[in-house]
């Protein structure tokens, strides 16, 4: 995988210098100028290169010379998403990201990945995997393979597809494992951070640790869940929603095989013929204002349920996202072995 530093070029190189890295970039080629400090100059391409060249500059001539000098760009923590996507559909396919002192931070590649979303991830990853053991008595349950990758990896690369790039791993069982294996994320152009739970703190509660959040949103998911969750669409729903916590939700549908009949006194109202009614299960994955974050209280045991019913209790606005894909929680054995069929059929 190309790093986000292959298409960064400082000013003052000369054309031939730039016609080298072009070249390596084959059909990325793409380079964006910048000064010592990594701020944004302008854009170079294979056209301009030509133009030059056309207009009597040598390959000696400095890139300054041709450079596009106002390129599109994207804010690293602003809420983009709208310029995102009209950037996508114009078949701009590679975009710098800037952060507030104009420096590139990161470039993305809408060959590669599908969208660029504001949002910080944080993935938890401390528990035992007690129901599938012995598997996990020496390997955490998130590095375990399901097929060539590890479930976490799956997570993390699903997650990534849709440009989130800064993660937040909780560890505690075996954590030292998850940390060698993902390392800082360098190498995935992507930046990890760990949190260490000294003790069990559920399903939420080592959100609390966490005090330098990037964005104003943050995406909270369990470490071993199979899903192909349009995280886009999710976010979109959210902010169109005004939400404060958003849940992923899976619809199960119970059939009744019987007429069911409504009485009141022992009187017959009506009755619906084998009705089938369909229910909403919590898929572990939570979108929620960073702001909100504040009510989990510090190293202390809580529940992603807990601060849901609090956020209700504060008549803040919960909502339910109900999944239309594949969602599966790789908590037994045998969803272990499912999800070792399922990954050969289903598009991650």
């Amino acid at each position: 995988m190309k790093i986000y530093n292959d298409h960064l070029i400082l000013t003052g190189s000369t054309i031939k210098q730039a016609l080298f890295v072009l070249n390596e970039l084959g059909q990325d080629a793409i380079l964006f100028v910048v000064d010592v400090d990594k701020k944004l100059i302008g854009a170079l391409t294979d056209g301009d290169v030509r133009r030059g060249l056309l207009k009597g500059l040598t390959i000696e001539s400095l890139v300054d010379e041709i450079i596009q000098k106002n390129p599109k760009y994207i804010t690293k923590g602003g809420n983009d998403l709208e310029k995102i996507i009209s950037y996508r559909e114009g078949n701009f396919r590679i975009v710098p990201v800037l952060d507030e002192n104009h420096r590139v931070v990161n470039v993305i590649n809408f060959r590669i990945i599908k969208s660029y979303l504001p949002i910080d991830a944080v993935i938890m990853a401390g528990g035992r995997g007690q129901r599938l053991k012995p598997l996990t008595d020496v390997t955490p349950k998130p590095l375990l393979k399901v097929g060539h990758k590890a479930i976490m990896e799956h997570n993390l690369d699903r997650l990534s597809l849709f440009g989130i790039d800064d993660f937040w791993v909780s560890v505690k069982y075996l954590g030292k494992q998850i940390e060698d294996y993902f390392g800082s994320g360098k190498s995935r152009n992507i930046n990890i951070n760990y949190v260490w739970e000294e003790e069990p703190l559920g399903t939420i509660g080592a959100v609390s640790k966490i005090t330098n959040f990037q964005h104003d949103y943050v995406l909270i998911t369990n470490s071993d869940l199979l899903t192909n969750l349009d995280y886009e669409h999710f976010f979109q729903e959210f902010i169109k929603q005004d939400a404060d916590l958003a849940v992923l939700t899976i619809p199960y549908q119970v059939s009744i095989p019987y007429a069911v009949l409504e009485t009141s006194n022992g009187q017959v109202q009506s009755f619906k013929e084998k009705p089938t009614y369909t229910y909403y299960s919590n898929g572990g994955v939570y979108l929620v204002k960073k702001e909100m974050l504040k009510h989990i209280p510090l190293n202390s045991f809580f529940n992603a349920t807990d601060l849901m019913e609090t956020l209700i209790k504060k008549n803040l606005k919960v909502v339910s996202y109900p999944l239309v894909g594949y969602w599966l929680d790789v908590g037994k054995h045998e969803d272990f072995e499912k999800a070792q069929i399922d990954i050969i059929q289903i598009k991650f």
